[in-house]
């Protein structure tokens, strides 16, 4: 993901400015600000602007005052039993507002996690680069057979290279149309509104996305997770980075009861008392669907 110089430009001044502030500040997180973060083949995310810290939890969870009334390790405790108790508004309390550019189609699947604010690149009003998203061999996989939103084994020589080689020629003769659609030479020039319509949904945007920490959480335990489409997956993997610098106390909590811990059902729980008991527990005699039977298998790794 190559920047230009002006752009490379622009994030050095932008870091380089300084002002005095009474506002709470994580070391990590100003590290952080405004860099560019290479995602896929064209895309970044990058932070603009955060609110709070790891204290700023903790101030909300007991509507304190000043720099802290407790230690850290207290406000440790108190993180981890705010996020093992599922208690949502402390977090609620910091923000932060990233630059993402990304592939339209994996901003139509970003787009559905509603607790944000967005504002998007306009193509009613700008033109789009010729940018688009074309994944690495190791990327190109056949559907699952036993996932139907899934990928099962790699596309491998001729088929592989066939699928690189469309993607590429549709792209490319895509953005070739839609500048001669939008070209002025000798004609009007369609709309740059009704030209877009052409594009390929492998073409990057870029937009702001704004979010409080509980609800980027929730993102990130969706979306970081192995389960979900690695072309967003590898966004998410790079937030949780972030957000890691940003608040450690909160996210050791998060990486360790969301990403690490699971839920279990009343039955599935059952089957575990069972199972300490000495008891052999199978499928037939579980309570569960086929269905369930194999997920609860997968976290228990029988």
């Amino acid at each position: 993901m190559p920047l230009t110089q002006d752009q490379l430009a622009e994030i050095e001044a932008q870091r380089a400015e300084t002002a005095p502030t009474l506002r709470a500040t994580a070391p990590g997180m100003e590290k952080r600000l405004y860099t560019a973060h290479p995602v896929l083949d064209h895309g970044l995310i990058r932070v603009i602007d955060y609110m709070g810290d790891d204290a700023a939890i903790c101030q909300a969870a007991r509507v304190s005052y000043g720099t802290g009334t407790k230690s850290v390790s207290n406000d440790e405790g108190l993180i981890r039993y705010l996020m093992r108790h599922w208690h949502s508004t402390p977090f609620e309390m910091c923000e932060v507002k990233f630059h993402v550019k990304l592939p339209v189609f994996v901003a139509r699947q970003w787009i559905r996690h509603r607790t944000a604010n967005v504002n998007e690149y306009s193509a009613r009003y700008s033109i789009l680069d010729r940018e688009f998203y074309i994944p690495a061999p190791d990327a190109l996989a056949a559907q699952s057979t036993v996932n139907n939103q899934g990928r099962g084994e790699l596309l491998e020589g001729d088929e592989a290279a066939r699928v690189l080689d469309i993607l590429k020629t549709d792209a490319a003769r895509a953005y070739d149309n839609y500048e001669a659609m939008l070209s002025t030479e000798g004609q009007k020039g369609l709309a740059r509104e009704l030209a877009r319509m052409n594009l390929p949904a492998n073409i990057y945007t870029q937009w702001y996305w704004k979010t409080d920490l509980h609800n980027l959480f929730h993102f990130l335990r969706l979306r970081a997770d192995i389960h979900a489409q690695y072309e967003i997956r590898v966004y998410a993997q790079v937030m949780c980075e972030i957000v890691a610098d940003w608040v450690p106390l909160a996210y050791k909590a998060f990486a360790d009861y969301r990403m690490g811990g699971v839920n279990l059902s009343a039955t599935a729980m059952d089957c575990v008392r069972r199972m300490l008991k000495g008891e052999t527990v199978t499928q037939e005699n579980s309570g569960m669907s086929k269905g369930e039977w194999r997920e609860f298998e997968g976290v228990l790794s029988l």
